[in-house]
């Protein structure tokens, strides 16, 4: 067993954690990396969850499925006529494993460039912290125990099963199951209308899937600007999903080769339901069973939350916690842009992380994005705002796409009309959403965005026209 002495040590190699590693190298730090994630070969898989079970694997199949859904509904009107067209699962997952390789490796290069010594293992604290630090004890592929001046813990997250209906990825999916199911089901169940269980849920209907959502919120992503929610669930539906608002599940049980669900619909009636395969997306908790909280008193919620405060710090000096695993958006570039404030913190740096520009997307199709106040908070907070929206419908580009479902909506304060809040639903809504962004940080104002020039033709004039909508100027509408 060796010692070896580290300035930070991060737990856990997700978007987090691999980011704080690699910018604390970069700041002159000596770090070390700890990560227990394992690929089929039993190799190191950096990345988390959203490299391995999440985001990267979920936008591969997608991809996948769409290029499927455009070639056998969309192609005739381009005038390109395919026969005899087919799909082949197992091609579909080889190339999502390849794509998740891909960026596991991508990772491990990452740290060899920048120097950062990887770790593959679980790591725990192993005891209060001595004069050369907090001693970190590693278990699984790699036993030894390190030590850390200072250290990062970002071990993000766990998919939360139903109570009495644990996980067995073979009928009752978490998220790791429902990128893995090697034939299409005849009838999928998803239970949570979230992110998770609209991309999945999408991704199988559009290879032929009866799929039936069960939400138990009596709105449809309450979350998201209720105007464009209240689209995205038209035209969700008008795809083929059947989605089931105000739902509460009472029974799940499992048989041989199906999944029953008993649950009561809006109405408050009994309602009963067979599914080949049943997709539970009910939300998430935070992954720090193991990590040894209790042997160095490190505060953790009733939710098993770390606590922390604005700037990530713990209770304990030197220990911060980033990502999933502390409060906020369970989101991806949320964890990386903590991961990078935090390790600017360390070397003395004012790191910065803007909870209110952080940008969230749903990948179904149409894409759903924002960013800012949805017009529900707006109004609840007694802020007076303008409001204008834009359709896809009268933009040039998105016609010469044939895509042209959904709208951009700006929310403006009405005395400064500083940008407040911008949402999309609408074709390449996530890469769409990155110029508001730009412009929140900046306290840029609607009128900003209206006399900003956009390359004609494009799906950003939309964006510039729901500003000029702002003053009901619209160009092109």
């Amino acid at each position: 067993m060796s010692n070896k002495q580290f300035d930070v040590v991060v737990i856990g190699a997700g978007p987090g954690g691999y980011i704080a590693a690699i910018r604390a190298a970069q700041l002159g730090f000596s770090v070390a990396c700890i990560d227990e994630w394992s690929n089929e070969a039993g190799k190191p898989a950096p990345g988390g969850t959203c490299t391995n079970v999440g985001c990267i694997p979920s936008k591969a199949l997608l991809q996948s499925s769409e290029h499927f859904e455009h070639a056998s509904h969309g192609f005739k009107e381009h005038g390109i006529n395919v026969e005899g067209l087919s799909f082949d699962v197992a091609q579909m997952l080889k190339r999502k494993n390849t794509v998740v390789k891909q960026n596991n490796d991508g990772i491990l290069f990452l740290f060899k460039k920048n120097k950062v010594t990887f770790f593959h293992g679980r790591g725990a604290f192993a005891g209060a912290a001595g004069a050369e630090g907090y001693p970190i004890a590693i278990s699984g592929p790699t036993t030894e125990t390190i030590t850390g001046k200072q250290i990062i813990v970002a071990t993000g997250s766990n998919p939360r099963a139903l109570p009495g209906a644990p996980f067995d990825e073979k009928l009752i999916l978490s998220n790791t199951g429902a990128l893995a199911i090697e034939e299409v089901p005849a009838n999928l169940g998803v239970i949570g209308a979230g992110v998770i269980g609209l991309e999945l849920g999408s991704v199988w209907r559009r290879l032929g899937s009866k799929v039936t959502v069960l939400e138990g919120l009596p709105t449809f992503l309450g979350a998201v600007d209720e105007q464009i929610a209240k689209e995205a669930q038209k035209l969700l539906t008008k795809q083929g999903l059947s989605i089931n608002l105000s739902c509460k599940i009472t029974k799940v049980e499992a048989g041989k080769n199906n999944v029953t669900v008993e649950y009561t619909d809006a109405k408050g009636e009994a309602q009963k339901a067979t599914f080949d395969k049943l997709i539970v997306s009910i939300g998430r908790t935070a992954n720090t069973i193991g990590l040894g909280a209790d042997k160095v008193g490190l505060a953790v919620d009733e939710r098993g939350m770390i606590t922390v405060d604005h700037d990530c710090k713990t209770n304990l000096p030197n220990v911060w916690a980033i990502g999933d695993v502390v409060r906020g958006p369970m989101l991806a570039h949320k964890a990386e842009e903590e991961g990078v404030a935090v390790a600017e913190r360390i070397a003395g740096q004012h790191g910065h992380t803007n909870f209110n520009t952080l940008p969230s997307v749903i990948y179904t199709h149409p894409e759903i994005a924002s960013v800012g106040k949805t017009e529900q908070q707006l109004k609840a907070e007694g802020v007076a705002y303008k409001a204008g929206t834009f359709p896809f419908l009268a933009n040039g580009r998105a016609r010469a796409l044939g895509d042209t479902n959904g709208m951009v909506k700006f929310l403006a304060d009405a005395t400064t009309d500083e940008i407040l809040g911008v949402h999309i639903v609408g074709p390449m809504a996530s890469e769409l959403i990155s110029e508001a962004v730009v412009a929140m940080e900046f306290k840029a104002s609607a009128e900003d965005i209206a006399r900003i020039c956009h390359a004609h033709p494009s799906l950003s004039e939309a964006t510039k026209e729901a500003a000029l909508a702002v003053d009901k100027r619209t160009l092109n509408f």
